[in-house]
């Protein structure tokens, strides 16, 4: 990837794609420092790594009560001191293979309005409860799914013992009688997926909500991974983002 003006970073918080209502995104991540200096350090500090920690902060415009989608109040406030999937890229682009870094954090904090005159403001952050994961989205936001299917195969390559591949599901938006959309991660050893193995299965959705999920750690030599899902009910229509990636 080039270097990089920042015009349109996408962010999901959930089910919330914050696209339309932030004008700020950051992310950062953090290894604590923890002195190790003793008689044979030559007159230099030592240091090790302590705790890592990660957190997502935003600003924007205000909205609350939209009927089609999730609207950044009424997610903000149901978020507000829970934990949940959080996957933010560089640009637009949130389609298979695109860069995707994404975590389990918990809502921290909400503040929102100014002074008069003003377009009503939001500010709020995240505090993460997992590693940051540096990976790939596996479904694009805007492509709707009617039916079941299986998504782009990306190499990720493998998940060798200790380490361990984790998924991020942001369903968006819901329609038709009794929809239900069932989400699985599958591995193969090539990019045919001819006898793929399912790793990780996500609860059945059936509205606007985040899921994050990660396999045990142990080992799992196939390079290859995508996913795949069903879909019930009577006209049923989904679009949601997804973000694979080994950590």
């Amino acid at each position: 990837m080039a270097k990089t003006v920042l015009l349109d970073v996408r962010c999901f918080a959930g089910g919330l794609d914050m696209t339309g209502v932030s004008n700020k995104i950051e992310l950062s991540a953090e290894v604590e420092t923890k002195p190790t200096t003793n008689y044979g350090s030559q007159g230099w500090a030592e240091v090790i790594g302590g705790l890592a920690s990660s957190e997502i902060a935003g600003e924007g415009q205000w909205e609350a009560g939209t009927t089609d989608t999730l609207a950044v109040d009424d997610a903000t406030w149901a978020q507000l001191g829970g934990t949940g999937a959080w996957s933010v890229s560089a640009s637009n682009r949130a389609g298979p293979g695109e860069l995707a870094y994404f975590t389990r954090a918990m809502r921290a904090d909400y503040t929102l309005f100014a002074d008069i005159g003003e377009v009503a403001p939001w500010t709020s952050s995240a505090k993460g409860s997992w590693p940051l994961v540096r990976g790939q989205f596996a479904h694009p936001p805007g492509t709707p799914r009617t039916a079941a299917g299986a998504g782009t195969a990306l190499q990720l390559g493998p998940a060798p013992a200790g380490r361990r591949l984790y998924a991020a599901l942001h369903v968006l938006s819901a329609a038709g009688t009794g929809p239900v959309l069932t989400v699985r991660v599958e591995s193969a050893p090539d990019s045919g997926f001819a006898a793929p193995t399912t790793r990780v299965v996500f609860d059945p959705a059936a509205g606007p909500g985040g899921q994050i999920l990660r396999t045990d750690g142990g080992p799992v030599t196939d390079a290859w991974w995508r996913l795949a899902w069903e879909i019930t009910g009577d006209a049923p229509s989904f679009l949601f983002a997804a973000a694979l990636g080994i950590g």
